[in-house]
């Protein structure tokens, strides 16, 4: 009899402002995320905030982080992270980086689908195995809304500084990915 594999889902829970402060209520977004056999899968429910969407068609989409986004940052230890990011209109980005700010891949494709509900907007995402740095184990999850001067930035995890700056993967948090990826 052969055992089936079962995928631990990490959830993660976007409730505070990026250097720590707490966020209001309204804010609170989660992340689940997972590897399995086709790589990394990605859901989303995050409060629609209903900004202004990005003028271009639902798919990869350069400076989102402009824009209404639910941001997920996975790294190793060696100094390889990933970047992505997720908007409600169907919007994406994702870019490999092998330092900070060091930018190796920006070509990445993803499957990604949305749908909003009632104030809330729902996302899955699939990022293929073939993007992921290998032995990923720090994790952050941040999101961001809203129009300048009122723009909000949270994070799962806060990062210092005097302003928000999410490329600090040295604050990320472990995270447990599966025994099974290298």
């Amino acid at each position: 009899m052969q055992t089936e594999r079962v995928t631990k889902w990490s959830h993660w829970v976007i409730d505070q402002l990026w250097n720590g402060e707490q966020a209001l209520p309204s804010e609170r977004s989660e992340v689940a995320f997972a590897l399995n056999a086709e790589g990394l899968s990605v859901k989303i429910t995050a409060k629609f905030h209903d900004d202004k969407p990005p003028a271009t068609e639902p798919g990869r989409t350069a400076s989102l982080w402009n824009f209404e986004v639910i941001e997920l940052f996975l790294a190793n230890d060696a100094g390889h992270y990933l970047e992505l990011e997720f908007g409600p209109h169907g919007h994406y980005l994702a870019l490999l980086f092998s330092g900070i700010r060091k930018i190796q891949r920006q070509d990445i494709s993803l499957s990604f689908d949305t749908k909003i509900v009632e104030g809330t907007w729902h996302g899955t995402a699939l990022v293929s195995s073939s993007y992921l740095p290998t032995r990923l184990c720090r994790a952050n999850a941040y999101a961001i809304h809203g129009q300048a001067p009122n723009r909000r930035y949270l994070a799962a995890f806060p990062v210092p500084g005097p302003r928000p700056d999410f490329h600090q993967p040295h604050f990320f948090q472990p995270w447990q990915a599966s025994p099974a990826r290298p």
